[in-house]
């Protein structure tokens, strides 16, 4: 019976602190205590130098946790660091696409039919003709993206010469080349508005393929345009001293790299005459002229070359004329002399 009485005052002692720990447990909140936190946090930032505080909002469940208190010096710093972070990225604009694309503002529209004011001259024409080939400048021009401008009368401008532009139109339209004499010119009118299908058409044209092939031959002479130059220097000069409307030049033009003499012509079977590297050295020399051309490895001739000069010379304005007037005749070496032909040039200036 005591021991059941003992055992009945343990139960009761045991059921009073029972009763106690489910009194404190249902007494304590973390709310006081997370606001004893904040106040405290709150009068250790009013004694910091930097005023400004970040208020972070979270979730309920959040603030349970430990490492939510705000009081700890790291606590503070991460919340700086989360002070001085951007609050939305830098946007990066990329120009791929026209600036009007970005603004969301409507490419230009254009009618069907377009006319054109180019250089002062009037063209009408359908607004697909300009289209017709992408990656031109045309055609890029009338796609929307691009402003224009118009003259008084509402056509769109073209600041270039309009000579060659209906040559141009013509290509577009039904594929039509221009005729020989306006094949260089619209060449470059092409080259201008980018228009690569037409370059290839006249590429194969004449007189542009005979420019192809001669400039095959004058491309074994690296030095032509520099000779071509000193032509004109030279000429230039004698005539302003000489106080002349034209000035005389003499011109070495020759095929072999060595001389030839009558005897040796019937042993010449190729386009360059053989000797050994000592023999050569005996028959090196300069003619006594003021330009010299040669020597060069073609079938192409003499003749040839002296066409080319005189056809240049006239492309840039420069009225030339020419004439064998004999050989260098200079003496080498026993009997053996040099035969190259000298040619005078005069070249005309007014």
């Amino acid at each position: 019976m005591q021991q059941n009485g003992s055992s009945g005052s343990n139960g009761s002692n045991g059921s009073s602190d029972g009763g106690r720990d489910r009194q404190q447990a249902l007494s304590f909140s973390p709310l006081p205590a997370a606001t004893t936190r904040v106040r405290r946090f709150i009068q250790e930032r009013r004694t910091l130098p930097l005023p400004r505080v970040m208020v972070v909002f979270s979730a309920a469940g959040d603030t349970d946790k430990p490492g939510d208190a705000m009081s700890s010096s790291d606590s503070t710093t991460a919340v700086e660091d989360e002070f001085r972070k951007p609050a939305s990225p830098t946007p990066s604009f990329t120009l791929s696409k026209p600036l009007r694309s970005s603004l969301n503002t409507p490419e230009q529209e254009f009618p069907e039919v377009i006319s054109l004011n180019v250089g002062g001259t009037y063209f009408t024409t359908r607004l697909s003709t300009l289209r017709r080939y992408e990656d031109t400048m045309l055609a890029a021009m009338f796609s929307g993206r691009h402003y224009i401008p118009r003259d008084a009368e509402g056509r769109y401008f073209i600041d270039r010469d309009g000579t060659y532009f209906g040559d141009i139109l013509n290509f577009l339209r039904e594929g039509e080349l221009p005729h020989r004499e306006r094949v260089r010119a619209v060449h470059r009118e092409a080259q201008y508005y980018a228009l690569g299908p037409l370059l290839d058409s006249l590429d194969d044209t004449q007189p542009l393929t005979g420019e192809k092939v001669r400039q095959a031959f004058l491309d074994l002479m690296p030095y032509y345009r520099d000779n071509l130059e000193r032509i004109v220097e030279i000429a230039k000069l004698r005539a302003v001293q000489k106080k002349a409307r034209f000035a005389k030049l003499k011109i070495c033009v020759y095929k072999e790299e060595m001389p030839i003499t009558p005897y040796e012509r019937p042993l010449f079977n190729s386009l360059r005459f053989e000797r050994s590297d000592s023999e050569a050295k005996l028959f090196e020399h300069h003619c006594e002229v003021d330009v010299s051309f040669g020597p060069w490895e073609a079938v192409a001739d003499v003749y040839d070359l002296l066409h080319c000069i005189v056809s240049d010379l006239a492309e840039r304005g420069i009225t030339a004329e020419q004439q064998c007037i004999g050989v260098c005749d200079k003496h080498l070496i026993n009997h053996y002399y040099c035969k190259r032909p000298i040619y005078e040039f005069k070249i005309t200036w007014w």
